[in-house]
């Protein structure tokens, strides 16, 4: 089982995808840290103070005008309250949620990564593991080796997980490193509040308490782990029961691009609960992020999320044993 992973791990590493993954996460967070910085400075000349209190209450104020507004839809007033009520609460209890720094930026790049650009950054990995051996013939050889067709596959699906380690370890370091560059590289130590939950349009403050900032990480990174081993699972079914890279890779880029739209789009849509896309978003839960669809907890969206990924590793398994390559 070693060398087929070994065997998979150089194909991968010949093909220079991963390399082409470090290049876009490097020039993406260039260019989110110098936006970063331009928003702060302009915040800070807009308010005449580097106080983050001031800035804090400021950003309450303009939502609460735009909430005066009677055009606002439902699902962004709901949203807006439910900030309020967390910055208020950030507010009472002196802590800062957006302190300078590397760990800062990391925590809410990886926070925002986690339902699409991660998710993407798999699939371009994963997406031509099977599929391009089938349209290519070389699964052919593969096959003919005294090595069982569930080991083989296996082993391809031992380096996915070792793909998606790699891309969510780049994108916190590489986040890290070159925003700290700007920002500093203190913080870690910084407190979070964490423990919100979301109740109709209330924000219930029960269960909240204080970690230190590498303690969500740790958590945040985690998650996204985990999201990015379901995507991968998916794709990898993809890649078995279609020959062509290029048609896996475009069903999964409509799909996970489905996914922040419907999010937007369902809290009436009580079914849509049990999509995998709908629930990529996981990291809303430990932040105090209002969920799609009211009900939605971070227990059932990893369940969800976990049935999915079995089902479809199952389906894999099933298919790539079964079929006739020719």
């Amino acid at each position: 089982m070693i060398n087929l992973v070994h065997n998979e791990l150089i194909k991968l590493v010949r093909k220079k995808r991963l390399y082409i993954i470090l290049a876009i996460v490097t020039v993406l967070v260039a260019l989110f840290t110098y936006a970063q910085m331009k928003e702060v400075k302009s915040l800070q000349e807009r308010l005449g103070t580097t106080d983050w209190r001031s800035q804090l209450q400021q950003d309450i104020v303009n939502k609460q005008n735009r909430l005066n507004s009677s055009t606002i839809p439902d699902d962004l007033r709901k949203y807006f309250l439910i900030r309020i009520s967390e910055q208020e609460y950030y507010l009472e209890h002196d802590v800062d949620p957006s302190a300078p720094g590397a760990p800062t930026f990391m925590r809410m790049f990886v926070e925002n990564s986690i339902d699409l650009l991660m998710p993407l950054m798999v699939v371009v990995v994963v997406g031509d593991l099977v599929s391009s051996e089938l349209s290519g013939g070389t699964i052919k050889m593969l096959l003919t080796r005294p090595v069982k067709r569930w080991r083989i596959l296996m082993s391809k699906f031992l380096t996915m997980i070792l793909s998606v380690s790699f891309i969510v370890l780049s994108l916190g370091l590489l986040s890290y490193l070159i925003s700290g560059a700007v920002f500093g590289y203190s913080g870690w130590t910084m407190p979070i509040l964490t423990g919100f939950s979301i109740k109709g349009n209330d924000l219930v403050t029960t269960n909240v308490h204080l970690i230190y900032q590498w303690q969500y990480l740790l958590m945040e990174l985690g998650l996204a782990w985990f999201v990015g081993i379901i995507v991968g699972s998916i794709t990898l079914m993809l890649s078995v029961l279609i020959r062509s890279t290029a048609a896996v890779t475009g069903v999964m880029l409509a799909t996970l691009i489905s996914g922040p739209i419907l999010a937007n789009m369902v809290s009436s849509w009580e079914s849509a609960k049990y999509l995998f896309m709908v629930n990529l978003r996981i990291t809303n839960y430990i932040s105090g992020g209002a969920p799609p669809i009211q009900g939605m907890t971070l227990g059932f969206s990893m369940i969800i999320l976990t049935i999915w990924g079995i089902a479809a590793l199952l389906v894999a398994f099933i298919t790539f044993t079964r079929r006739d390559v020719y």
